[in-house]
Order: structure tokens, then sequence, then C-alpha cells
């Protein structure tokens, strides 16, 4: 990248990579942010996403119905929603002083939605209410498009299905029984590609109650090849379609969350009818670890979601590099100086 003293120049603009979801530098996931993207065309900010190499770019520019519009590239593609861009480009904007603590709205390609800053600079994005339905998918087909035994979808299956979940960004979520099953997949990525489009899905979120840490609700692993990224380190969207997922399913409810790590959190949920905890007021999900990227995201679900129960995703986020990118004139193949 040039020297940023070069952003007065027409052709260059300001970018940084923002790791969110992290407070260190080299973890987390990794974003583009482009903050002043006005003016640029659809082929010169997927020029820009696919230079700078991060899962996914924020591009950032002036609304009529909100206090900005983003729009969202991977290498290869522009998506809808991306939970971790829009924490890495809010938290980036906070510390350039380009906005303050407070509630900010951003108009997405899925509609307007609400973003809370704190005071010390975590975001916190409010997602679209949760669409939640259970599929049917075959362990056998399953173990064979994710590279694992079939066994590790057992017990949890029991108790909770495999399902489509989305809060702005579709997933096939798939609850896995042990961490050592999570961390041994090798999937077939062409087969998750198929299988998520065959459900109208992004991608797929696996995930287990057998987490790391002790305060963590579950650990994650993320799989996105149909947009260009084949494992994605830690995922904001589907960490709060799982969080719905979670909720949706009553995970917490029938009097034996104290099997669930994480859930000694239950306690502090809401009731419900018959006494049982509910879904807790923030789920934690550890994701990244397997790409040695380890990141947290946080999500209040339910009747701790925002309203209509659409899930709050909230993580704090470092910038690791900032500068300036020469902009393509038209054609998206041009070479892009750095």
């Amino acid at each position: 990248m040039a020297d940023a003293t070069d952003a007065s120049d027409d052709s260059r603009r300001a970018a940084a990579l923002v790791d969110a979801f992290t407070t260190e530098p080299m973890a987390g996931n990794a974003a583009g942010v482009v903050a002043d993207a006005d003016g640029l065309d659809g082929e010169q900010m997927q020029a820009i996403a696919n230079e700078l190499g991060a899962s996914e770019t924020a591009f950032l520019r002036p609304s009529s119905e909100a206090d900005r519009r983003v729009r969202y590239f991977t290498p290869t593609t522009e998506v809808d929603l991306c939970g971790h861009a829009t924490v890495a480009a809010h938290a980036r904007l906070f510390e350039t002083g380009a906005i303050g603590p407070g509630t900010h709205s951003l108009e997405t390609n899925v509609g307007v939605i609400e973003i809370e800053v704190t005071d010390e600079g975590r975001v916190w994005m409010t997602q679209n209410s949760p669409t939640v339905y259970e599929v049917d998918v075959e362990y056998d087909r399953l173990g064979d498009v994710l590279g694992v035994t079939p066994e590790a979808f057992r017990d949890v299956g029991a108790e909770l299905p495999v399902a489509y979940a989305s809060s702005g960004l579709p997933f096939l979520v798939v609850p896995v029984n042990f961490l050592e099953h999570l961390g041994d997949m090798e999937p077939n990525f062409d087969a998750v590609a198929a299988l998520a489009d065959e459900h109208d899905a992004a991608g797929v979120y696996a995930f287990t109650f057998d987490a790391l840490g002790p305060d963590s609700t579950a650990h994650g692993r993320c799989f996105v090849p149909g947009s260009g990224i084949d494992e994605d380190p830690v995922t904001g969207t589907a960490s709060g379609a799982c969080g719905a997922y979670l909720d949706h399913f009553a995970a917490f409810s029938g009097g034996d969350t104290s099997a669930v790590p994480g859930s000694a959190a239950a306690t502090d949920g809401d009731a419900g009818p018959d006494g049982d905890a509910g879904t807790p007021d923030e789920l934690v999900f550890e994701q990244g670890h397997y790409v040695d990227r380890p990141g947290t995201v946080r999500v209040r679900a339910g009747t701790a979601g925002g309203d209509g129960g659409a899930p709050i995703v909230g993580g704090d986020a470092v910038t690791a590099f900032e500068g300036t990118i020469r902009v393509p004139e038209g054609e998206a193949d041009e070479i892009i100086e750095v």
C-alpha cells in the first residue's frame, strides 16, 4: 500500500485491514474497510476486494435511508450481509473519529440495520428477524460432505436437528457432538457448496457445545466455498443465525441446561413457563482456532435480541494495517498497485 499522504489523489482511497471479533491483531477475522467508497462502481469494488484478499471487504458510501450505505465483497463475489466486516467497519470509523459511541444506522442489501457502538468501541449489530426451520439431510451424506464420521451427528441430533437458519444471510446449521469430531472435519468443498445451494444457503455452520473456553457456549466452524471462502475464520452472520437456531429449538430449556457447556449463564436467562431457564441473555461463540485465527462472537438472541427476536451480534476489533489503495479505472481485471 502507498503512504497515507497519497490519499488526496482521486485515484486512491484510504483502506485498512481490520481484525474483527478479537482484541489481538492477526487473530479473529480480517476484513477490508474502505471508509469512503463514494463513486466506486461494482467492478472497482470487486477488484479492490480481490486485491485486499480478506474474506470480505466493506465499502461505505452515502445513503438517503440511513447514516451510511455498505456493500460487501469477497474476493470473488458480492454478498448481502457480513457480520465481521460490519463490526470491523464501525470499529474503524470509531477509531478514526468518524463516528462516536451511540446508535448508527446502516443500509445493506437486506435492509437497514441498527449498529450500537459502546464507549469502549465494542460494536453490536442488530440483524434481521430470523427464519429457522428443520431440513432433512441424512447423516451419511453429511459425513461425506464434511469429511467426518456420521457418528459426529448422532447424539446431539436426537435433540437438535440440521436446520436452515437466517438472520440476514442463510446457513445450514449442523450440530456436532464432540469438539474432536468438529476438528477432524476435512470437507469436500464442492460438495459443501452443492449442499448449501440445494437449501438456498450461503454455507454450512457446524457447531458443538464441547467448547474450549469455560465461558463459551459453543465452538463453531463455517464453510462458505460458494462465495470463494472455504473456511471463514470467525463469522458474525452465522453466529447470529446459530443463536436464533438455539433459541428456536429451545436448546437451553427442559431443565437439562446444566449439561451444556456455557449454560451456567442460563440461570441469567428468562425463566420459561415451567421454570426452565430459557436462552441465556448472551451466548458466546468460539471460532477460528482450526485456521489459527481464534476469535469470539457474542450473540443476544430470543428475548435478549432486538425487535421481533432479531439476534444482536457483538464483538471487538483492531486495525492491523492501514494505508491507501489505487483504484482501477474500469475493468475489474486491471492490475491494482498497492
